[in-house]
């Protein structure tokens, strides 16, 4: 898999990310596990040289999130993928762009269907997901909770 960390900055705002890490992604044999790689040591470096509370919940989550988001951009969209991580004070963003500009949905609830529900994992195992279009494919963000009980992203806390 071919890939590079770059735009790696520190901030001290809780609004702002501490820290941030890119990747092109190309496809390749072990490209979903390698993305899995690099989010568990973006998160260890988050959580030694930042002294941020990662907990293992959000390692876990943050991992199965990459795997889905992921795997939908190479299934779905041709071309390159990029992945970017970044760690805010109580949250990290996953973010992966593709150049498929169709906009994934949810699809209904069925326990009898095998496969086809990344999507619905994502959206219940983050505190908010985000798709937005670009002027080249789409762009989603997840966004986990670093510690093991998330904030309420309506009231704030």
């Amino acid at each position: 898999m071919g890939s590079h960390a770059d735009g790696e900055g520190s901030t001290r705002s809780h609004d702002e990310y501490v820290i941030r890490a890119g990747y092109a992604l190309d496809g390749e044999d072990g490209c979903i596990s390698d993305a899995r790689h690099r989010a568990l040591a973006f998160l260890d470096q988050a959580r030694t040289n930042h002294h941020l509370p990662v907990s293992e919940r959000a390692r876990d989550l943050t991992q199965l999130v990459v795997s889905e988001l992921v795997t939908n951009a190479l299934k779905y969209a041709p071309g390159p993928i990029l992945m970017e991580l970044r760690v805010h004070a109580h949250a990290v963003d996953v973010v992966v762009w593709d150049s498929d500009p169709v906009v994934p949905a949810a699809r209904a609830t069925d326990p009898d269907r095998i496969g086809q529900h990344g999507l619905e994992i994502v959206k219940a195992v983050t505190e908010n997901l985000l798709i937005e279009l670009e002027p080249v494919g789409k762009r989603v963000t997840a966004r986990i909770a670093l510690s093991d009980t998330p904030r309420s992203t309506t009231t704030g806390r």
